[in-house]
């Protein structure tokens, strides 16, 4: 087969400036990362991401070796190269017959070597890979499928058993057509299994075609399909790759969701098309044993989330993470006290990172050059952004972005099956940030995170950091709710069995934040509300704030 070329593109000439009051090593330094940057930019622009998903499978399966060890799970029998292509050709090949092209296919299964397979089997022919969250409620997922116009949903019956999601099927099933990977098995033909050896490459597809949907959390309504193509996904992994050094001796560790952006792109897609051996593991909810399968795999990169990094602290043994290199962290802000552990305990750092389910996800990172506690990085090669001003909001402004890796657009129940596209390319992260003269970017809170007391704007992120830098060893949430003196005001849940509301106002006083941060009714609960990707669920925070104290 033939790949195509790559066109390299000189950079502009570039002055370098070093600040002259700069001397010896720092100076030295300096130089190093204003070259660090062009090598960056010159590593992205010559990367070849006008591919499909399949056809870069392919091209991987032929670089590294067919009998690579590409994909491992809980069944610990390592999958290669040639098994991953071989057994999603026979399995493209059937469904070719039960699907047209370009159609949205969904896949309702969890973190294995089986759900890769099936993933790339949709790609192989064209189809879209719209990846379902099963931990999201019955509603929610009748409302993914009919806004993207999903007509049929694979998933296993041994799945559907070990996570008791019958009434979930019942209910899918009269939206679309539920296919069981084990019934599939039973009808291939000898030509669909002679296949296994004749993989091709696809043809006739842009790379700026739909390849996956992904799903909103629903916190602001039903569920929105973002449709991403092939090109925004491989760029998004260059682009990660020219900031982040990996190669085939790391093991990359996976219990991120593929229904969550982070989980496939970083956990799955980017080791599997780089020639990384990634292993998935089906729950990240598993604080004794994901240390102790992280120790037994050799794991050295994973990704995570604080609140699931917190918890493996907690049960872990400080020998577990000994091979680990990297920990990305993104969805939420990094605790302090997590940082700490993690770097004491374990002697491993956490780069914390940003980004979007729209941008593929990846909008910025801390990398080993280039890494500042308290911010989420630096923006990555090929973006550009704009800070639109905020009312009441000094430092910093609303973020919107532009580049490759953002999405085609989004499916919304008001015009199920139709691609509402970004205008002019621009997304609005809905986010509030701050960027220093270096390009690092600190995360203020979402506009929507904002509570508007007595005229003035307040973070609830601000409130909720107060928190945990006072209580460290309990979790937090805050939402706003109507006031009719104040406009509004704020409500706390912690887990907190007896929280006294003058510790939050002593620690305010002495550190300059204003009194209007102090939460005005704090809620003691068992556990804070979760979404299925480690996020706060801030629908069922408002829920429980809303009912009578007991």
């Amino acid at each position: 087969m033939s790949f195509p070329k790559i066109t390299i593109t000189i950079l502009e000439p570039r002055q370098f400036k070093v600040d002259p009051e700069l001397k010896g090593r720092k100076r030295r330094a300096a130089a190093s990362k204003q070259l660090y940057d062009v090598m960056e930019e010159m590593m992205f622009i010559t990367s070849d991401t006008e591919q499909t998903l399949w056809n870069t499978l392919l091209k991987a399966h032929h670089m590294n070796g067919y009998d690579f060890k590409a994909v491992e799970d809980v069944n610990f029998n390592p999958m290669s190269y040639r098994q991953l292509v071989g057994g999603a050709t026979v399995l493209g090949k059937y469904l070719s017959r039960h699907t047209v092209t370009a159609e949205n296919v969904g896949i309702l299964l969890p973190n294995s070597a089986g759900t890769v397979v099936v993933f790339f089997a949709l790609q192989s022919i064209g189809r879209v890979a719209a990846m379902l969250n099963f931990t999201a409620g019955s509603k929610a997922v009748q409302s993914a499928i009919t806004t993207s116009q999903i007509k049929m949903v694979l998933t296993s019956r041994k799945f559907i058993e070990l996570a008791r999601l019958e009434k979930l099927v019942e209910d899918i099933s009269t939206f679309a057509k539920v296919c069981y990977v084990e019934d599939i098995k039973k009808d291939l033909t000898l030509s669909d299994k002679l296949s296994n050896f004749f993989p091709k490459p696809t043809e006739n597809l842009s790379d700026k075609a739909p390849a996956v949907i992904l799903f909103t959390s629903g916190s602001e309504g039903n569920p929105k399909g973002v449709v991403l193509s092939h090109n925004n996904l491989l760029s998004n992994i260059k682009q990660l790759e020219s900031r982040v050094d990996f190669n085939q001796s790391d093991i990359v560790f996976n219990c991120l969701p593929m229904f969550h952006s982070f989980g496939l792109t970083g956990g799955t897609l980017l080791p599997v098309l780089s020639g990384v051996k990634t292993f998935l593991y089906p729950s990240p909810l598993h604080y004794r044993i994901v240390p102790e399968v992280i120790y037994s795999v050799n794991a050295t990169i994973m990704f995570g989330t604080d609140t699931f990094l917190a918890g493996y602290a907690r049960m872990a043994n400080g020998y577990d993470f000994y091979r680990m290199r990297y920990i990305f962290a993104g969805a939420e802000k990094i605790k302090e006290s997590t940082r700490q552990t993690y770097m004491e305990k374990f002697g491993v750092r956490i780069f914390e990172g940003y980004g979007t389910t729209e941008t593929s996800p990846v909008i910025a990172v801390n990398s080993a050059i280039y890494n500042k506690a308290g911010t989420v990085g630096r923006i990555l090669s090929g973006m550009s952004y704009r800070l639109d001003k905020v009312e009441g909001v000094d430092e910093g402004g609303r973020l919107s972005v532009q580049g490759p890796n953002v999405m085609l657009g989004y499916y919304k129940d008001d015009k199920p099956g139709i691609i509402q596209r970004p205008e002019d390319g621009w997304h609005d992260t809905g986010d509030i940030v701050a960027i220093d003269e270096n390009g690092f970017i600190t995360i203020k809170g979402r506009a929507k995170r904002f509570a508007k007391i007595a005229g003035e704007m307040v973070s609830l992120t601000v409130t909720e950091s107060m928190a945990q830098s006072v209580w460290a060893e309990f979790e937090h949430a805050v939402v706003s709710v109507p006031d009719e003196r104040k406009g509004e005001q704020l409500v706390m849940l912690t887990t907190n069995p007896s929280p006294k509301r003058e510790e939050l106002s002593a620690y305010a006083n002495k550190n300059g934040v204003t009194a209007l941060a102090v939460p005005a009714t704090i809620i003691t609960v068992d556990k804070i509300p979760l979404l299925g990707t480690g996020k706060v669920d801030y629908v069922g925070v408002a829920e429980l704030a809303k009912k009578p104290p007991q």
